[in-house]
């Protein structure tokens, strides 16, 4: 019988064990139990595996019961054990693997190492699987390193060292015994003294060092002789016999093996075997037993997960249906969906069209006004200004106010459009209130004049000096509700009233309110008045207007994120009140008024190049411009401007847009292309916001409208001659 596993097997159960309190340190344990185990272990150290095996038995069952995977983890090693020294090592095999099961169901590393080190043995010394036995070795070292538990290790480096001494691999395994060698007053508790003087003997003995060897195996006998445990004994008898064989004392050599044997045969007899083996029996029926419970339970698991899955199925088939109705739904309604949204999409194109065919006849219409009313109002001035015997005659003047409404209402029609194409972007100028509102109260003098009216305004002090934002677009709402108010009074008052609401950081909230005592508004008209093209209160006297005055004012009110509420009464007057909110910031305020250019004009004579077909418009912009001191030249198309260009030198050009034969974009360019790089402003009736992009492309400096105001016209060409000479 094999005696080097016999070592092995017992000592990492003594080891185990010796050392309770460590190995079960995170198990509850039954007291009772526990004694089982106990007693278990102690018939297995004295070699009656019979009783072992039964005590074995009953500990399992009782801590199967409880769910106690400790204990049953600490049953199944001891079995396990039992196995071994019956030499049954694949049965000892299977059990160490049950309880390393269990074990690992718990926190305790100390049965985990117990296991893994009885493994490692098991393949290393009884299966010759020397590479299977070392990694559970190493297992076994790190859960005992984890449990900083060195004397678990000191034991396993043991253990290491006979597996390589085994396979005759002496050099690698006396890396390990040294280490035991020098660990070993530290963490011998006698019961590895016997094996690691008999491992010192072997390695002597393969060194040749006869003495040394002689001298460690008969330390080992005096040892093993103390011990309680003869397996060891045996086991070093074994060995003796070898080396002295080796050295060639075969008498010696004989009595060590005869020795061997005694010890060997009062450890194991026949009886004792068989009646273990019934033992071991009967532990394994009631393993078959356990196994046959789980089948069963299994089954009775897989039967409701079958229902369950029956059920599943049902419930899956019943979903898949209604997703599949849901599907075909979802289906249906994308197709008419899609046919509804090239509905849709073929009506958006047709209204796009529409709205793009609005703003060109718009853009049209409006160019096709201004050309003439250029003329009409420029010749109107200049006879004016000549004739000052006809300036108050009432037909003149008649002639310059049709002309003025005639352009305002242009200037509505394209402010609204404008609006609705959402091309207006607020600006952020500098402005002080009461100025403006002075500027606009003096621009309506004329018109409050004709019904008797009074203008009065009243501004709260608490205003700062100098806002920011967009005072032009103010000033047009203004414009519109105080003219709308002054309209419809008659010899009464027209009130503008500005309050500071609120300061929100840098934002100041003004409260505006226009206020009349004229005719008011009837309460079935209020919800009317804000749309375009609608007036109201016709029904006494014709009132002049295009019916978009405050349609333009509701919607620049929406660009500053307000809105504007009415209070009227017939025959009390009207109220309009808003509220905006415009920026105070000195440092911003200046940086916006030092931009500004002050002084533009200039004593010197500039010679001027007008491009224009229309010949009241020549006359009308060569009056405006000689009147100022300037020299003029006017050609009447691009080819004639090149030319002309060809033989003569100019200080600006003023170029139409609108000619035939070459337009004003492309007469610019050809310009360009000549290396002329004299200013050139359009000079044209197109909106501005239509235009600047090719404008700018083509290589023109500026933009003026058709009709202007003289002033602005020498501003820019003031600013943009100085510009050019300071390069």
């Amino acid at each position: 019988m094999p005696q080097k596993r016999i070592f092995l097997l017992l000592l990492l159960v003594l080891n185990c064990f010796a050392n309770s309190a460590i190995s079960q340190s995170n198990c509850s344990l039954d007291p009772k139990i526990d004694k089982t185990v106990k007693k278990a272990l102690l018939n297995f150290r004295e070699s009656n595996f019979e009783k072992s095996l039964i005590y074995s038995r009953v500990a399992l069952n009782a801590a199967t019961a409880i769910k106690d995977y400790c204990l049953i983890a600490r049953s199944y090693n001891i079995i396990a054990a039992n196995y071994n020294e019956l030499t049954e090592f694949d049965k000892a095999i299977f059990f160490y693997k049950k309880g390393l099961y269990y074990a690992n169901k718990t926190e305790n590393d100390s049965i985990k190492c117990l296991l893994y080190n009885n493994l490692g043995n098991m393949y290393c010394f009884e299966k010759k699987k020397f590479d299977e036995g070392i990694r559970n070795y190493k297992k076994a070292v790190a859960y005992a390193l984890k449990i900083n538990d060195l004397k678990e290790v000191y034991f396993t480096n043991v253990n290491i060292a006979w597996a390589y001494f085994d396979i005759g691999n002496f050099n690698q395994g006396y890396l390990f015994l040294k280490y035991v060698n020098s660990t070993k007053i530290k963490y011998n508790d006698g019961s590895t003294e016997v094996i690691v003087d008999m491992l010192n003997g072997i390695y002597s003995s393969h060194k040749n060092d006869n003495n040394a060897a002689n001298t460690y195996f008969l330390s080992a006998i005096e040892a093993g002789k103390k011990c309680q445990e003869k397996t060891d004994l045996a086991q070093v008898y074994l060995e003796y016999s070898h080396f002295l064989n080796k050295i060639r004392k075969h008498k010696e050599a004989y009595d060590a093996l005869v020795n061997h044997y005694n010890v060997s045969e009062k450890l194991y007899d026949v009886k004792k075997l068989k009646r273990a083996s019934q033992a071991g029996l009967s532990l394994e029926l009631d393993e078959y037993k356990r196994q046959i419970d789980k089948v069963e339970g299994e089954k009775v698991e897989q039967s409701q997960s079958l229902r369950k899955s029956k059920i599943i199925v049902i419930l899956f088939i019943l979903i898949s249906l209604i997703l599949l109705i849901l599907i075909i739904t979802l289906i249906r309604n994308i197709r008419y969906k899609k046919r509804h949204n090239l509905e849709l999409l073929k009506a958006k194109e047709i209204a796009e069209e529409a709205s793009l065919l609005k703003t060109q006849f718009i853009s049209t219409i409006s160019h096709e006004l201004r050309t003439p009313l250029y003329g009409v109002v420029g010749i109107t001035n200049m006879l004016l200004e000549e004739h000052k015997e006809i300036s108050r005659s009432q037909h003149l003047s008649s002639l310059k106010f049709s002309a003025r409404y005639l352009l305002s209402l242009v200037n509505d029609i394209l402010q609204i459009n404008k609006i609705e194409e959402n091309k207006i972007v607020l600006e952020n100028l500098t402005f002080n209130i009461s100025d403006e509102i002075t500027v606009i109260k003096n621009s309506l003098s004329f018109l409050s004049q004709k019904n008797n009216n009074r203008i009065s305004t009243n501004i709260d002090s608490n205003i700062p000096e100098y806002l920011i934002g967009d005072k032009l677009r103010l000033a047009q709402i203004l414009m519109n509700l105080v003219s709308n108010a002054l309209k419809f009074t008659k010899d009464g008052q027209v009130e503008i009233n500005v309050r500071l609401n609120r300061i929100e950081g840098k934002l100041y909230y003004l409260d505006f309110l226009i206020k009349d005592n004229g005719i008011g508004i009837a309460v079935a008209d209020q919800n009317k008045i804000f749309e375009k093209f609608v007036q109201v209160g016709r029904r006494d006297e014709d009132y002049q207007g295009t019916g978009l005055g405050l349609s333009i004012v509701k919607r620049l009110l929406g660009l500053f994120g307000s809105t504007i509420t009415l209070d009227s009464d017939i025959g009390k007057g009207t109220a309009f009140s808003f509220t905006i909110a415009f920026e105070h910031d000195l440092a911003k305020t200046k940086s916006i008024i030092d931009e500004i250019e002050v002084d533009l004009t200039s004593s010197e004579i500039y010679k001027i190049l007008v491009v224009e077909d229309n010949l009241i418009n020549q006359l009308v912009t060569k009056k405006i411009i000689e009147k100022n001191n300037y020299s003029c030249k006017v050609v009447d198309d691009g080819f004639a401007a090149l030319k002309a260009l060809e033989n003569e030198t100019f200080d600006l050009i003023l170029m139409d847009i609108n000619m035939p034969l070459m337009n004003g974009f492309e007469t610019t360019k050809r310009i360009r292309l000549q290396g002329i790089e004299t200013p050139i402003v359009a000079l044209t009736a197109f909106d501005k916001d239509e235009i600047t992009d090719e404008a700018i492309s083509s290589g023109m400096n500026d933009i003026i409208i058709k009709p202007f105001e003289p002033v602005k016209l020498f501003k820019i060409i003031n600013f943009l001659i100085k510009e050019k000479n300071a390069v």
